[in-house]
C-alpha cells in the first residue's frame, strides 16, 4: 500500500528519493540507490518512466539544442534523454528491489502509453514533473486510474495549478499532492520561493510538498516548517556520473536531510504554550522578590532593601511598584523570599 496519506494524515515527513538518470547506465547501481535510499530513511523511491521518442523527436534543428548555460547546456534533446532514460526492461526489477527493501516505488510518466506500462507493474501512485503540468489530457489519463497523484508545480502559474488539480478531479481523482518546486538544477535559495507553501496548502485546499534541486537539507527544512509533509531529493551514488549528479544528494547526505526534514517537524510544533517537564524544573530560576538588606518592622519598602533576583521563590516581581513607600508590618531579613503572607499583611 503507497503509505503517502498515511504518513501525512500522523503528521510525519514522506521522503521520495528520486534515482532519475543516477544509475549512470546500470541496472546494479539502481539497485544499489534503492538499497542506499532505504537505508537513509527514504518512503519511497522514484524513476521515470520514458524513451527519448517518447518525450520528444529526434531533430537537430535549434529548437532542439539546450543553450541555457545551466548542466545540460550543449546537449540536443534526444540525445539526452537517450542519454539519462532509465530502461523499461529494468522497471519491474527496481519495483521488486524496493518492494524488498520496503520502501514503496513510483515513477513519473512522461506519456499515455507510459502510463499504460506502469499499469502493468502495479504501480500504486503517479508522479507528474513539472515541465508536464501543462499536459491535461496525460494528467486526466494518469488520473483516471484512480491512484495518488503528486504533481510537481515548477513554472507554473495559480491558474497552470488549478487546471491540473481540475484535471485530477474531472477524472473523479482527489488524491492529490501539490508540490512546490523550482525549476532550476540546482536551484538558486533566491528564486525558491518556499513562501508559497502555506499559500497553496490554502489556495487550493491540498497537501503540499517541495520537490527540491538545491543544496543541502536547508531547503527541505524550511518547506518542512512551513507546512510541506512530502519532500522529494535527488539521491546518487558516490563515483558514479551521470546528467542529475550535479544536483543530487550522496546517501550520507541524503540521511541527514531525512533526519533533519523529520526533526523540523517536532521543532516547528505549536501553537502550544505548556511547559516540558525540563522546563517546569526550571521555573526555579525565574525572577521574584527578595529582601536584599534587612527589613524592620516600620521600614519604608524601597529599590534598596527590596529586589527583584533569581530564584523564584518570592512573590512576582509585578507587585514591587504596589509596595514601593508602604511600611513593614513584620520583619524580613537579608536573603529572605518576599511572601505572599508579607505581601498581603503590607497591603491591609
Amino acid at each position: 500500500m503507497f503509505r503517502i496519506f498515511e504518513k501525512i494524515s500522523r503528521n510525519e515527513v514522506y521522503v521520495i528519493a528520486e534515482m532519475s538518470a543516477n544509475h549512470g547506465g546500470s541496472i546494479e547501481n539502481a539497485f544499489r540507490i534503492v538499497h542506499e535510499a532505504a537505508k537513509a530513511g527514504a518512503d519511497c523511491v522514484k524513476i521515470q518512466t520514458y524513451t527519448a521518442d517518447s518525450i520528444t523527436i529526434d531533430c537537430r534543428n535549434e529548437y532542439f539544442q539546450i543553450h541555457d548555460g545551466g548542466l545540460w547546456d550543449g546537449y540536443n534533446l534526444h540525445d539526452l534523454y537517450s542519454y539519462a532514460g532509465t530502461p523499461y526492461e529494468w522497471q519491474g526489477a527496481i519495483k521488486e528491489e524496493c518492494e524488498k527493501c520496503g520502501v514503496d516505488f513510483l515513477s513519473t510518466p512522461f506519456d499515455p502509453s507510459a502510463v499504460d506500462f506502469l499499469e502493468g507493474l502495479g504501480v500504486e501512485a503517479y508522479k507528474i514533473a513539472s515541465y508536464e503540468l501543462n499536459d491535461i489530457p496525460l494528467i486526466e489519463y494518469a488520473a483516471s486510474k484512480g491512484k495518488p497523484m503528486i504533481m510537481s508545480c515548477g513554472m507554473a502559474s495559480p491558474e497552470e495549478i488549478q487546471d491540473a488539480v481540475d484535471a485530477c478531479r474531472n477524472a473523479g481523482n482527489n488524491q492529490i499532492v501539490l508540490l512546490k518546486c523550482c525549476s532550476e538544477y540546482p536551484a538558486n535559495w533566491e528564486d525558491m520561493h518556499l513562501g508559497n507553501i502555506p499559500d497553496m496548502r490554502k489556495r487550493f485546499g491540498l497537501h503540499v510538498g517541495l520537490s527540491d534541486h538545491s543544496f543541502g537539507s536547508l531547503g527541505a527544512v524550511v518547506a518542512v516548517a512551513l507546512g510541506a509533509r512530502v519532500i522529494e531529493k535527488h539521491i546518487m551514488i558516490d563515483g558514479v556520473e551521470s546528467a542529475d549528479t550535479g544536483f543530487s544528494m550522496s546517501p550520507g547526505d541524503f540521511a541527514k536531510m531525512v533526519s533533519d526534514a523529520r526533526n523540523a517537524v517536532m521543532i516547528s510544533q505549536g501553537p502550544d504554550y505548556s511547559l516540558s517537564p525540563k522546563e517546569k524544573a526550571s521555573t526555579i530560576f525565574r525572577r521574584s522578590l527578595f529582601a536584599v538588606k534587612d527589613i524592620k518592622a516600620g521600614d519604608e519598602i524601597s529599590a534598596e532593601n527590596v529586589r527583584s533576583i533569581r530564584p523564584a521563590n518570592g512573590i512576582n516581581p509585578k507587585f514591587l511598584k504596589s509596595m514601593l513607600g508602604r511600611k513593614a508590618k513584620s520583619d524580613v531579613e537579608y536573603g529572605q523570599p518576599i511572601t505572599q503572607e508579607f505581601y498581603d499583611e503590607l497591603m491591609r
